[in-house]
This record gives structure tokens, sequence and C-alpha cells, in this order.
């Protein structure tokens, strides 16, 4: 029910769709998954015509795909690097019977940006540089690392057409080019909603 009440834009709050999730990755969910209303805004934002295709970079446990393939006509893309994350949103994808959300294991670093119409970030990376923002060990942290993977991104948004759209959220800003700029912010600027201009 919790995906049909998105559907109708209903208020969901996040205590109620979390319980989708077992419960040592709900202990997670208040620092490492989008709130829905946050999520809300930035799916509206991306997925502003049906078929848009929007990536978002680390995945996670799934949460922001799936509230944005609900609450919009876009289809969301989840990379996520840890096997578990990837394997548990693709049951509740299933489970859901959520059409037009995928997910794919592998690190951002293999991922062709040109395969996407619009980006989502909420600052992934940042478990590299700071220990108290580590999800689990099962992954290297380093700052090389966060280096490595924010001018990746920023390389690959680089190439992207005029008009693409992305959403930072929690970010240092790092990974935006200079080409990009703010449409609107939320949040007292934590939330960005960006497009790129030249």
């Amino acid at each position: 029910m919790i995906f049909e009440y998105l559907k109708l834009n209903f208020n969901v709050k996040d205590d109620e769709f979390n319980v989708i999730y077992p419960e040592r990755i709900r202990k997670l969910a208040k620092r490492h998954w989008t709130p829905i209303a946050i999520a809300k805004i930035a799916a509206q934002f991306l997925a502003d015509k049906p078929g848009v295709k929007v990536l978002d970079i680390g995945s996670g446990a799934g949460k922001f795909c799936m509230v944005g393939a609900a609450f919009t006509k876009g289809h969301f893309t989840g990379i996520e690097q840890r096997e578990y994350f990837y394997k548990l949103s693709n049951r509740l994808k299933q489970s859901y019977r959520l059409l037009n959300v995928k997910f794919i294991h592998s690190n951002i670093t293999e991922i062709n940006f040109k395969d996407y119409d619009a980006f989502y970030f909420f600052n992934s990376f940042f478990e590299n540089i700071d220990s108290t923002a580590m999800v689990d060990d099962t992954v290297e942290s380093d700052v090389k690392l966060y280096n490595l993977y924010s001018k990746y991104v920023r390389e690959q948004l680089n190439e992207m057409p005029i008009g693409t759209r992305l959403v930072t959220y929690w970010s240092d800003l790092k990974e935006v080019p200079p080409g990009y700029k703010i449409h609107s912010t939320y949040l007292e600027g934590l939330l960005k909603m960006w497009e790129k201009a030249f």
C-alpha cells in the first residue's frame, strides 16, 4: 500500500516507509537514506516529463529510486557498489512491482552518464572522508577515493548536454561542474536543483 499511497501523492511518513527494510537497514535510514519529502521534490524536478532516465549516484537501499518511480513517470536507475544493498533493492522492487526502476551493482566509475538524462546525488562519497559517516566496513574508505569519485562525476556531468538536470543533497559541490546553474534551493540550501546552462 505504501507505493500506492505515493502514487496518489498521499502523505507517507518515513517511519512508515522504512518498515519495508530489515531492522539493521532501518537503523541507517535517518542519516543515509533520502527522506520522502526530499525525494518527492527531487524526483519531480528530475523526471519533469514521462520517460526521463534518472540516475541515482550511490543508491544504497534504493529508497530514492523507489519513491521517485512511484511518484513520477520517470525511469529511475540506482548504482550501488555494496552487493547486499543491490540485492535488497532488487527484491523490494520486485515485491512491490515497481516497473520503472532498475538497480545496478557496480562502481560509479564504470557508469557512462550519457545513458541517462538527469542525476541525483546525496553525497554518497562522504564516508571516504568522515569515519562517522561509514555505512559499514565492507568497502574500502579513503580520501583518495573521495577525490577520484568526485572528479569522475564532475567530468561525466560536464560532458552532458545543455539542459541536463542535477539535484544535490548535503553536498560540498565538488562534483558539480561550473556549467551547471542553480534552478532552485530548499532547506536553506542543503537541497539544490541544477540545470546545465553551458
